[in-house]
Formats: C-alpha cells, sequence, structure tokens
C-alpha cells in the first residue's frame, strides 16, 4: 500500500538516522496510514480510503460528505 493520505495527501518525508558518533544514514518518515471503510448516504454505499491520522481527523470535523466531494472533484476514484 502506498504511504499517501487521499484526504490531506501527505506523502513520505526523509531524512537521516544520526548515531552517536554523527554518522548519518538515509531514512524514511511514513505517515500513519489507515485503511477505513465509511458509509457515505448520499452515495448508498460503503468506500474505502487511504487515510492518515490527521484524515480522520479531518473527516471527524468536515463530515464524510463534505470530504468525498472534494475527492470527486479532484478526480479520485471511489
Amino acid at each position: 500500500m502506498a504511504a499517501v493520505c487521499q484526504v490531506t495527501g501527505t506523502t513520505p518525508g526523509f531524512g537521516h538516522n544520526v548515531s552517536h558518533s554523527h554518522r548519518r544514514t538515509k531514512r524514511r518518515f511514513d505517515p500513519n496510514v489507515q485503511k477505513k471503510t465509511y458509509f457515505v448516504p448520499s452515495l448508498g454505499r460503503k468506500i474505502t480510503l487511504n487515510v492518515s491520522a490527521k484524515g480522520i481527523k479531518v473527516i471527524d470535523v468536515r463530515g464524510i460528505e463534505s470530504v468525498v466531494k472534494d475527492l470527486i472533484a479532484k478526480g479520485v476514484k471511489l
């Protein structure tokens, strides 16, 4: 599964692991992406989204109808 949130668009960040002696090695900071299923009354069915923890909070605040409307406007296939 790709580490991209469908709601917020959050993608992995990149940086370094820094040891005690300050040697640096590449690493990747993945967002906390979860697979969540929501029932959307306007569509009359359930949809499954890959959303980050922040994306879940956005859905709680704005409502699933508003978020789905924006996703459809962006051209995301649900």
